[in-house]
């Protein structure tokens, strides 16, 4: 059996790095060599937590879904134009004996060559960003934002970010809040709100919103913003919850009406990329951190913790495919 490298959550509140087995490969697959993998904060935060009650996400589990990597071999169904392809994967199930959750995390990956997004003209490192940029633009997308329209984004986690970026490149007004400075200082909006600073949304923000995006997590932040949206405005919930606990008045008042968006659509990830090579969509200044696979423990640790880290890469440098 052929074994890799993968980050491994054991039990709960554990990360680390161990060697596991991989299944064979087959006829219409790819095999990946990991350059770039990323940590999603909302996720695997609740991974660690123990908090994903799905049964092929009960722990030990190897997480992530954001990998880049170079394309080593191909299954015989397929050409050799597969060879030396920078590509990005969201995960794989190639795992002996372990689950995947997502399984991106992982010197080695093998995956059906469908599955795979080959990166093109885009910087590789910034293709670690594919899964966050399609999520955002699978959520504005749902909006149909128009030209001169309002918008409130909360939160500057990357999905945040990027969802601002979208909406203002559609010719919205748009205002992001956040608690963190630095999060702030790297925002594309024509409002910033720093909320940590005290500044709120009252004074702020003059005009009812056409949209409330709900990009941190917060149930008391959205609450808080629901006196600024405008009757028959749109609430779109960007984070992930366990429970949605919020006042029922001021929807009923405002008439809103309440979205939630899965994590992207067909052909997303193909256009978040386009966008990322066009430079429509400037990404760059989200990738806040960088550090060696081999302080794996380390990089969760600041990823999930210090609110400076938008988007932290783990650099996999040349894994070894040991038989």
């Amino acid at each position: 059996m052929t074994r890799t490298q993968a980050v491994v959550i054991p039990e709960a509140g554990v990360v680390e790095l161990r060697e596991v087995g991989l299944c064979e490969p087959g006829p219409d697959d790819v095999t990946i060599q990991t350059v770039y993998t990323s940590i999603s904060a909302g996720t695997e935060r609740m991974l660690l937590a123990g908090q994903m009650p799905h049964p092929m996400l009960q722990l030990p589990v190897i997480p992530g879904y954001e990998t880049v990597g170079k394309v080593i071999a191909h299954g015989e169904n397929l050409s050799d134009d597969w060879l030396g392809r920078w590509v990005y994967v969201g995960g794989a199930m190639c795992y002996e004996g372990i689950n995947a959750a997502w399984g991106g995390q992982s010197a080695t990956i093998i995956t059906p060559a469908e599955r795979v997004i080959h990166l093109k003209h885009i910087e590789p490192v910034q293709g670690v960003l594919l899964a966050l940029s399609a999520t955002a633009l699978h959520g504005i997308d749902l909006l149909q934002v128009q030209p001169g329209q309002r918008m409130l984004v909360i939160g500057q986690g990357p999905v945040g970010q990027i969802a601002a970026r979208l909406a203002r490149g559609r010719g919205a007004w748009v205002a992001v809040s956040d608690r963190s400075a630095s999060r702030l200082e790297r925002a594309e909006a024509d409002r910033l709100i720093n909320v940590e600073a005290g500044e709120t949304l009252a004074e702020a923000i003059s005009e009812p919103l056409d949209f409330i995006v709900e990009a941190s997590g917060s149930m008391a932040a959205l609450s808080d913003a629901l006196m600024k949206l405008k009757t028959g405005g749109t609430i779109l919930l960007l984070g992930y919850y366990q429970t949605l606990e919020l006042p029922y008045m001021p929807l009923f008042l405002k008439e809103a009406r309440l979205l939630t968006a899965k994590e992207w659509g067909p052909d997303d990830l193909q256009r978040s990329r386009d966008l990322i090579a066009s430079g429509d969509l400037a990404v760059s200044a989200l990738l806040t951190h960088r550090l060696p696979i081999s302080a794996v423990d380390v990089a969760y640790k600041i990823a999930l913790n210090e609110m400076d880290c938008l988007k932290l890469i783990l650099e996999w440098g040349d894994p070894k495919h040991d038989s």
